[in-house]
């Protein structure tokens, strides 16, 4: 998207408030790689929570919470956002951070691999956001497909992997092949009705029908 053009989505509808400031510091204070949503995406994935009237949302991949900030804070009072976090470090700084920010009542931060905490879970969600490690996506969204109730969302992070699933010379990246695999998935597969939204690095999003 034409810069110019970002800046006024951005403005309008981004803009970040003092909270959203500070998870941005703290994930560089802390070290935490800056590879976190934007802020257009951010404030996508909270209309697209609103919009299915999400209540039980998983989150894989919690980094400093920035992305389940725009999440929890769609969601009812009642609400939860169930996210996985491999890095205990990280899970610390989120912590911290959903706490300051009113949230901590609706988020439950889960340590250590996430395909071994999801299996223990048995419930039906409302949506599902995956911003996790890459080779895994296939098989977090053949979870999120058996779990995410008809007229739910699954969404995920980083579908263009930064230009690579074009790439001729990245094709046998496994990361690259996963991602293929999973936005393949998406678009095909009769159980869902799927896109990728074109800006930053590919924002998926899919209706379970």
């Amino acid at each position: 998207m034409d810069e110019a053009l970002l800046d006024y989505v951005r403005n309008l509808f981004a803009v970040e408030d003092d909270h959203l400031t500070r998870i941005r510091q703290r994930t560089e204070e802390e070290g935490l790689p800056t590879i976190g949503v934007r802020p257009e995406e951010g404030r996508m994935l909270q209309v697209l929570m609103a919009a299915v009237g999400a209540r039980r949302v998983v989150e894989i991949g919690t980094l400093a919470g920035y992305s389940g900030t725009w999440i929890a804070r769609a969601l009812p009072d009642d609400g939860k956002l169930i996210t996985f976090e491999a890095d205990e470090h990280h899970a610390q700084v989120a912590r911290q951070l959903f706490e300051e920010g009113g949230l901590a009542e609706k988020v439950d931060i889960h340590v250590g691999p996430a395909l071994d905490h999801l299996r223990s879970i048995d419930e039906t969600v409302d949506a599902v956001f995956i911003d996790a490690d890459k080779d895994s996506y296939p098989a977090y969204l053949a979870w999120a497909m058996d779990h995410v109730r008809p007229g739910g969302l699954i969404t995920a992070h980083n579908a263009f992997m930064r230009g690579r699933v074009i790439d001729p010379d990245a094709q046998d990246e496994p990361g690259v092949r996963n991602m293929r695999a999973f936005n393949q998935t998406v678009a095909r597969d009769e159980r869902l009705t799927g896109m990728i939204l074109p800006f930053g690095d590919g924002l998926t999003i899919a209706v379970v029908r």
